[in-house]
């Protein structure tokens, strides 16, 4: 199992993206949709916090311990207006 770099989320914004999808089938893109739904509610009903694994244009693999507040088909929006691509999104932890 590869390590992640734990980045503070006022970080992110600094960060480059991944420009290609990090995962490579349709079955593992719907399961990343729904765990970001569930993630989005978690966040807005009770403020409960989620992992997030992304990948960066180096393809390092970081984690943010954050909310998501809102989740669209490209990217998701975080506590303190940051946002990360959905395509760069390689796991979400409860």
């Amino acid at each position: 199992m590869e390590s992640s770099l734990p980045t503070p989320k006022e970080q992110i914004g600094n960060l480059h993206f991944i420009r290609k999808d990090v995962l490579n089938t349709a079955l593992k893109k719907a399961k990343r949709k729904y765990q970001l739904r569930r993630a989005m509610l978690l966040g807005n009903l009770y403020h409960g916090k989620v992992n997030i694994k992304f990948r960066d244009e180096k393809n390092v693999l970081h984690n943010v311990e954050t909310t998501v507040w809102t989740v669209g088909e490209k990217y998701i929006s975080l506590k303190g207006g940051r946002t990360i691509p959905v395509w760069a999104i390689e796991d979400i932890e409860f």
